[in-house]
């Protein structure tokens, strides 16, 4: 449901009531935020579908000011909602009923590479496009990768576990974190920042934290795993007739090349989106629009044009492949690809419904879904597109009220029949928690509940997210 908007002047315990002050003696009187223009913008996610209200918008500069705002939220028994770079689709990272907003775009340092070890320390503030620069000035590269790179941060990417185009090959964000500093709701501070690839000394702390939407506490900053960096890259646009083509292709293709590093499928309606609004010349100069369009992406410190050429030889009709090996035109088909999301965004408001599904289900499940849609939502304009090398869609419905939740729970309820999940990279936030009980039992949801209690017993840390 949508929210309602910002906080005026006048709603009661904004500004001088003795949290307001208490927080400004924190972090400074400049970063404790309570003018109802300044927060509007902290108040609604980047899609314009969720928004709230917040109490007042606090932005540390430190661990030791995260730590101490913490505390006296606790003491003052005020919820917290943590932000990053705002670009969630959930409406995990976004206040709904006059929390406290605690942005943490200032911890945005990143610490010198370790070649050796292939590490980097990273503040929760620092955005991906500033990792992965830093990483690439040292011989490296950072395994995950997103469109939003230039605002997603690394503090969000963590909470949400998030996955990109280069999980078939390096896996999501939890696979490439190696330690974490965190903070407590009670404002104790646990640090996990040796870079210890083997230590298992008790619980897993960091793996517990990656994925948990700020409900268990604020991850600070983050020990990241680095890869070498890939200096020959091929790029291949193919067009296919369905998806089951499309999954069939990717199957073989992950079992031929193993320097594959993406493989995004875009259905038509996406790529005359994407021509249209994000400015882009049609694709297929020479032939019409087929059904669905395959990106395929190699990488590594070898040629691999060889390996691209025999591995799509028997899959594909090479002749009406697009190919790509210079950056200038890797980048210019990629774009059809990263432009995609925010032409959506410009074709309306639209559900996002990020899910994965097993392979075989893929096709079936497309079919199935068009049908009940067609059926139940006329009018509604479906635009499916995804990760296809991990099985993850994303099913992006234009033409529906933002308010109404029906539609999501046709969709959701479809992927749980078909064994697949709910949530593939963008957490559950406020969006998808009623519907978490599609695909975890009564059991595991209680004992998520319960590690939530033990760790937040006051229910501080981004209440009504993630837990039904």
């Amino acid at each position: 449901m949508t929210q309602a908007r910002g906080q005026t002047a006048s709603d009661p315990g904004v500004r001088g009531d003795s949290l307001t002050g208490e927080l400004a003696g924190i972090v400074g009187q400049p970063h404790v935020l309570t003018d109802p223009d300044v927060v509007a913008s902290y108040e609604v996610d980047w899609t314009n579908r969720w928004r709230g209200r917040a109490r007042l918008v606090v932005r540390p500069g430190s661990t030791e000011e995260v730590a101490s705002v913490l505390a006296a939220c606790t003491r003052h028994a005020a919820p917290i909602v943590p932000q990053g770079g705002n670009t969630g689709l959930v409406g995990g990272g976004v206040p709904r009923a006059g929390e406290v907003v605690m942005s943490l775009c200032r911890l945005d340092g990143i610490g010198p590479v370790d070649v050796v070890a292939g590490q980097v320390r990273a503040g929760a503030g620092a955005t991906l496009a500033r990792v992965q620069q830093r990483a690439q000035a040292a011989g490296c590269e950072f395994g995950v990768d997103l469109a939003a790179r230039e605002s997603a941060t690394v503090g969000g990417m963590v909470a949400t576990n998030a996955g990109g185009v280069h999980v078939v090959r390096y896996g999501a964000m939890r696979a490439n974190v190696i330690g974490l500093e965190i903070v407590l709701a009670d404002g104790k501070v646990i640090t996990r920042m040796d870079g210890l690839v083997k230590d298992n000394t008790g619980y897993d702390l960091v793996g517990l934290l990656v994925g948990s939407e700020g409900t268990l506490g604020i991850v600070t900053a983050a020990q990241l795993r680095l890869v070498p960096q890939c200096t020959e890259r091929v790029v291949v646009v193919v067009p296919v007739p369905d998806l089951a083509q499309a999954v069939s292709i990717c199957g073989a293709l992950r079992r031929r090349l193993p320097d594959l590093q993406a493989l995004e499928a875009i259905d038509a309606r996406g790529i005359e989106l994407v021509t249209t609004f994000g400015e882009l010349p049609p694709l297929y100069r020479d032939r019409s629009l087929p059904p669905w369009t395959l990106l395929v992406e190699c990488a590594s410190t070898r040629s691999v044009m060889d390996d691209v050429t025999a591995g799509l030889a028997d899959l594909v009709d090479l002749d009406s492949a697009l190919v790509a090996t210079e950056p200038g035109r890797r980048g210019e088909l990629w774009s059809y690809r990263e432009r995609l999301t925010a032409s959506i965004a410009r074709a309306g408001i639209a559900h996002k419904l990020d899910v994965t599904l097993p392979f075989p289900r893929l096709p079936s499940f497309e079919a199935e879904l068009r049908s009940r849609l067609a059926s139940a939502f006329p009018g509604v304009e479906p635009v499916l597109f995804g990760h296809l090398g991990d099985g993850n869609l994303h099913v992006n419905l234009l033409g529906v009220d933002p308010d109404d939740d029906e539609i999501d729970e046709a969709v959701l309820t479809l992927v749980a029949q078909n064994g697949g999940s709910i949530s593939a990279e963008h957490g559950i936030g406020t969006v998808k928690r009623r519907f978490v009980a599609l695909t975890r039992s009564a059991a595991d949801i209680e004992t998520m509940r319960t590690i939530k209690v033990a760790l937040d017993p006051g229910n501080l840390l981004n209440p009504g997210v993630l837990l039904p």
